[in-house]
Formats: structure tokens, C-alpha cells, sequence
């Protein structure tokens, strides 16, 4: 079979890819380690697959260029990813904050789209196939891969690299993609897990491990920027969905502000109750606003069993400070393998933001999450793999 190109990786961008130039006529081969495609797609959202988002846009990525997605954001939209699946009888509904997710609730519908769609179209989609090497001869690339213990060899005159990034390494990941890239010549901008639970160690860390299970509603900030979600507290430290987001624009040796009481005063609801009745304790009113645990815990840092009239204006700075501008100076991440995303990745200066064509190397293609773009909690990552392999589909 000739095959006008090789996509390296049957992931969300290279299964679009795929079905992509198949409707364009094209010839292509998937290579796929796993030994079914679509791994994290099967994982994501916890077997439900929240496949976009309702409001992604450029604003919502983060990258060393943060203009170089927008091309590709505008060539496929949020609503063609709607009517693609919709094509294909599978109907999105809203969660929170604009996460699409299946109506069924089952990953699998997604992957199966892509797999009848290669089938339907004539692509091969070859699974087991851990690719070895990527040479360049004469114009055209050649692409050694193992199957079965076998070492097979194909040619062909593009190259798509949709391996995907860092985590997570038991369904597969790998820094293939980035290896090619340097291989190439081509720089790389520096990784990190993305999406990642942040650890607590040190004199805090048992106050933090006891507090496990307990979710509170917070909006979390840096100098960058801020997320108002559920924060998670774990043995380790946090995680939940604001933490997840923050953690990708946090730095090792940064400190995070929590308020915990995002939706109101709390020295106003203190004022407020010592009128109706001064002799409540502190830990009664915070145990209406938080979980009686967590309550109780701040023991450590506030005078809860203080009754609300006897606080002095040392204490009430306290609970304020406590309560809505709660201090964290995280230890690290929980590291690739609990993250959702890989932070960083080939440098957007080496591709062409148009067409996601190496500069330097014509031929040679990069998308997804091995390129330096990455997206929010929520969806918005696999807007960028649709998206990314659509725009490569054009122009193999």
C-alpha cells in the first residue's frame, strides 16, 4: 500500500488526522503502540470522555506563543467538533463550566466513531506497533516499528507525529515525539506535568493528610492568574478541580491563595450573627460554612472556641486572613503519571501555526499534545487534538 503519510500515535489528534484525509481522499497508516487505540480517550473524564468545551478559545491555552493556536482554533471550531459526533449519533450535554460529555456517558462512543470511520475509509490502523525510528531520505520518510517482535520498515512522503506527551506511562506515554523532534533539530520547550495534584510537606503536612475527603468550594490565585472550583483535600495535599487548574500556571517554590469563602464576607456574617447571638461559638458559625472537620481544624490557626462576642480585632484579622486568604507554599506534583496533561513540548516557533508543518523539515508534522500547547481542565485539550488534527489533515 502506498500511503501518503504515517500518523505516529492513535490518540484524539491522530485518529482525527485519519478520518480527516481519508474524507479527502488520502492514504494513511496509524501506528499505535497500545493494543487498542484511543487510551486516554477511554480514561478520560473517568470513562466518560468530556470531548470539548462550550466557551474554549485562544484564552484558554497556555503555550511560549500564545497567539500560535489560534489558526488552528479557527479552522476547526468548538462547533465543528459538536457536528462531527453529532454526524455520527453521538449527542453532547453539558456538565458544569461548558463540559461537553456524551449523552451515553461512555468513552468508548467516541473511539468507536474513529475506528468504523478508518474502517469505512480504507485506512490502515495498525495497533501493537511500537515505532523504533524516523529517517528522512530523499524527500520521503522512512518509519521503522516493532509488531509481534518483528521489525517492519515503511515509507512515505509525510510524517505526523500525534504520539502525545509525558503522562501517563502505563497506557503508553512516552517523549517519542519530542525525541524526533530534537532529532530533527528542532528545540523543545521545557516539559512539566500539567493538571497535577500538588503535594504539602513539612510541618503542615499531617494537618493536611487529616483532612482528606474534605471538598470546599474555593477560588484559588497566583500572580497569574485565579480558578473558583471545588478544592480537594488528600493524604498528600490537594488536588480537585481549581487546584488541577492552578497547578498548570504554578512553579515549584510559588505560594498559592486559597479563599475558601469565595462567596461572601465572613466578617460580615460574623457582624451579623453577634447581633442575633453573641454567644455562638466561632467553630458553630464556620461549621455552617464548611464541613464540621474542617472546622474544627482551623482550630489550629483560629480561636474557634471563642464565642463571637469576646473576639478581639486580633482574632477577627485572623479569621479573615484564615478564611479568605488561606496561604499554601506546595512541596511539588503528584509528577506525570497523575497528571492529566504534559506542560510544554515542541517549540510553536519551529511549526508553521497554519498548518502544523515542521519549518525546517517539510513533511514533518506535529499535533496535540506533544506541541507546546496546552489547555485547560474541562475539555479543552481534546479541542486542541480535533482541532490540530484536522488542520494537518489539509495540508498531508
Amino acid at each position: 500500500m502506498n500511503y501518503q503519510a504515517i500518523i505516529i500515535g492513535g490518540g484524539a489528534c491522530g485518529l482525527m488526522c485519519a478520518v480527516q484525509a481519508g474524507f479527502l481522499g488520502k492514504k494513511i497508516l496509524v501506528l499505535e503502540k497500545n493494543a487498542r487505540p484511543g487510551a486516554k480517550i477511554l480514561v478520560s473524564g473517568g470513562g466518560r470522555c468530556n470531548y470539548t468545551n462550550l466557551y474554549a478559545s485562544p484564552v484558554n491555552f497556555i503555550s511560549e506563543n500564545p497567539h500560535f493556536c489560534k489558526s488552528a482554533l479557527s479552522q476547526w471550531t468548538v462547533a465543528d467538533t459538536i457536528a462531527f459526533f453529532e454526524s455520527y449519533g453521538i449527542t453532547g450535554h453539558e456538565k458544569t463550566l461548558g463540559q461537553l460529555f456524551p449523552v451515553s456517558n461512555k468513552a468508548k462512543d467516541i473511539v468507536d466513531v474513529f475506528v468504523s470511520l478508518c474502517n469505512d475509509l480504507g485506512q490502515g490502523l495498525q495497533c501493537n506497533a511500537e515505532v523504533k525510528s524516523v529517517a528522512r531520505e530523499n524527500g520521503s520518510f522512512r518509519v521503522s516499528y516493532l509488531v509481534n517482535g518483528m521489525l517492519t520498515e515503511v515509507t512515505a512522503p509525510a510524517v505526523v507525529m500525534a504520539s502525545g506527551g509525558l503522562p501517563v506511562s502505563k497506557m503508553g506515554a512516552s517523549d517519542f515525539a519530542l525525541r524526533i523532534a530534537r532529532q530533527f533539530g528542532m528545540r523543545v520547550t521545557e516539559t512539566a506535568p500539567a493538571l497535577v495534584p500538588l503535594t504539602i510537606t513539612g510541618k503542615d503536612a499531617d494537618w493536611f493528610a487529616e483532612l482528606s475527603g474534605n471538598t470546599i468550594f474555593s477560588r484559588t490565585w497566583n500572580d497569574e492568574i485565579g480558578f473558583e472550583e471545588n478544592i480537594l483535600f488528600t493524604h498528600w495535599g490537594l488536588s480537585g478541580p481549581a487546584i488541577l487548574q492552578q497547578s498548570s500556571y504554578w512553579r515549584p517554590g510559588e505560594t498559592l491563595l486559597i479563599d475558601l469563602y469565595p462567596g461572601g464576607e465572613v466578617l460580615a456574617l460574623i457582624s451579623a450573627e453577634k447581633v442575633v447571638n453573641g454567644k455562638r461559638s466561632l467553630l458553630t458559625l464556620l461549621s455552617q460554612l464548611f464541613t464540621r472537620k474542617f472546622a474544627e481544624a482551623l482550630g489550629k490557626f483560629l480561636p474557634v472556641h471563642k464565642n463571637l462576642a469576646s473576639l478581639s480585632n486580633a482574632d477577627l484579622e485572623k479569621v479573615q486572613q484564615m478564611i479568605h486568604h488561606f496561604t499554601v507554599k506546595p512541596a511539588g506534583d503528584k509528577g506525570y503519571d497523575k497528571a492529566e496533561v504534559m506542560r510544554g513540548g515542541v517549540a510553536t516557533g519551529e511549526l508553521s501555526s497554519k498548518t502544523l508543518e515542521a519549518k525546517q523539515v517539510p513533511g514533518l508534522f506535529f499535533g496535540g499534545e506533544c506541541v507546546d500547547v496546552t489547555g485547560w481542565l474541562g475539555g479543552y485539550n481534546f479541542q486542541w487534538a480535533w482541532a490540530s488534527g484536522f488542520v494537518i489533515a489539509q495540508h498531508l
